[in-house]
């Protein structure tokens, strides 16, 4: 790029393409945010009737997509609202953002021409409606593919040596299996796709008005690309589906610019000409960038819809748990990963489960009034939650609890609720105990059952993939990250200080570096 010279007034403006929310972030040159925006899914559009942003199909196991018109609806909605507070859109120098990892599009045949000759009259929406080959998109909660990881796996030599090549043995999440069921399934489609974008990817699409690459962080949450030589493997290509690289075009560092600013936001909203998109890459790994996570032996653990604990390496070993993806701001050091479904949706469960029980309790001779007051009390049930979690001692006199809303990634476990106490436990000694499975606990114990249960998996698991035991410190994102008494538990189980950061226009901050240090 050279030396970039930008304007005091320059404004920076990063997008968050989640599961259940688009979100804006516009910050000034001294990273002060000057405007934000969100769309939720299931309340700002809810004619798509989405439940957290996704249809799980009761007629497939496991199958979990997403309307991909939705994420574009959203597009339009946001910049309707980012418009209504006075922005200045020619002032922002550079947009980027992060998307939902493993989520894929598939553009069918024709789109890229549609892309290039949007009409800046019209909504993006009315526009695009027609543009996609398979019309909802399968996401990383979807499960539905284990057939297709076994025939890549065996394909390429087994388990270990796929997770070697990619860095990770085939998930059911992952973008490669997703590509082959569809190839088996609806060659029709499959062959009727002109580009498969991931959700990353596919929206700078729609700033870029082109295709855009998939860039070599993300691109490895895919089962497709040799992490080493940061390029499509070939292996992997050939045991997925016939003809794929070219539907997946070419990758491109995390760190790079992608080009300028569409025609259509340049006219439709009075962008400049020469604002920069910035390539988008997956959540977790703007996570880390926007950590500035640096430093072996830090670990920093994200709570939202999944959970996920990541760290920084320069000597990855691929094995048959976790994912290893190139560093997405350190071209020659790598980001390794666990990933948990059952996350924030799970913890909202049971403390919507322990808001109904308690105003049952105290409405019980007027049983008859009950009503849905989980949104009304959505904040105090909180309040409700943590002190339960706080009123309970560590190790829960013995009780544990495994609860899977979702089926569980790490370990791969079936949906459902397992709950046990250990009979004779003194928290001293192993010796002499007598496990035994029941039905509920005490709501004090359900709250603490299921937050040591979540993150004392996580501290084993990290542990045997060869994270740092204990870390030097945690840092927490995400919007669990804002409880104190589940981060006061989860320093309590690693046995390290937590650390917090200011979560707004984190990715921002990651696009601002970037764009000063080319």
């Amino acid at each position: 790029m050279g030396d970039l010279s930008l304007p005091n007034d320059a404004l920076f403006v990063g997008f968050d393409s989640s599961t259940q929310s688009l979100k804006a972030t516009v910050l000034d040159s001294n990273l002060v945010i000057v405007a934000s925006g969100m769309i939720h899914f299931d309340s700002d559009l809810p004619h798509y009737k989405t439940k957290d942003g996704v249809y799980r199909d009761a007629n497939v196991n496991g199958r979990i997509v997403s309307p991909t018109i939705m994420w574009v609806e959203a597009l339009d909605l946001i910049f309707q609202r980012l418009s209504k507070s006075n922005l200045d859109f020619g002032k922002i120098a550079a947009v980027s953002g992060s998307g939902q990892q493993h989520g894929s599009v598939y553009w069918k045949k024709g789109s890229s021409a549609l892309l290039s000759s949007l009409d800046p009259k019209k909504p993006l929406v009315d526009q695009l409606r027609d543009a996609f080959s398979v019309k909802e998109s399968p996401i990383w909660m979807d499960c539905s593919t284990t057939a297709q990881c076994r025939e890549i796996e065996k394909a390429v030599g087994g388990a270990l040596e796929l997770s070697k090549i990619t860095g990770s043995r085939a998930y059911e999440r992952y973008t490669g299996p997703q590509i082959r069921k569809i190839f088996e399934t609806q060659q029709e489609t499959y062959e009727n796709t002109e580009r498969i974008s991931l959700v990353s990817s596919f929206m700078a699409c729609l700033f870029l008005g082109a295709y855009a690459c998939i860039d070599t962080t993300d691109g490895a949450g895919m089962n497709l690309m040799d992490i080493k030589q940061r390029a499509w493997s070939k292996a992997a290509l050939e045991a997925t589906a016939p003809g794929l690289e070219e539907k997946l075009g070419k990758l491109a560092p995390a760190h790079a610019v992608a080009g300028s600013i569409a025609s259509y936001f340049v006219e439709r909203y009075k962008f400049n000409k020469n604002c920069l998109v910035v390539q988008w890459s997956g959540d977790n790994p703007n996570s880390l960038a926007g950590l500035t996570l640096n430093t072996p032996g830090d670990l920093a653990i994200s709570l939202g819809t999944s959970d996920t604990v990541f760290g920084i390496t320069k000597d990855p070993q691929p094995g048959l748990e976790g994912h290893v993806f190139p560093n997405p701001v350190d071209t020659e050091g790598y980001m390794v990963m666990l990933v948990y479904k059952n996350g924030s949706l799970t913890r909202e469960g049971i403390r919507n489960f322990l808001l109904f029980v308690k105003l049952v309790v105290y409405l019980s001779n007027k049983v008859f009034m009950f009503i849905d007051v989980r949104n009304c009390y959505a904040e105090k049930s909180w309040d409700v939650f943590n002190k339960f979690l706080e009123q309970t001692p560590p190790l829960n006199g013995g009780k544990i609890g495994f609860y899977y809303k979702d089926h569980e990634i790490l370990p791969p476990m079936p949906v459902g609720f397992h709950r046990y106490i250990l009979q004779n436990f003194n928290g001293e000694t192993l010796d002499g105990l007598n496990l035994q499975e029941v039905q509920e606990f005490d709501p004090p114990s359900e709250v603490r059952a299921l937050i040591e249960g979540q993150f004392l998996s996580m501290r084993a698991h990290a542990e045997r993939f060869g994270m740092p035991s204990p870390p030097k410190r945690i840092i927490a994102t995400g919007g669990a990250s804002a409880n104190k008494s589940i981060l006061s538990s989860i320093a309590s189980i690693f046995g390290c200080d937590i650390y917090t950061v200011q979560r707004p226009g984190m990715l921002l901050l990651y696009v601002l570096i970037l764009l000063l240090s080319q």
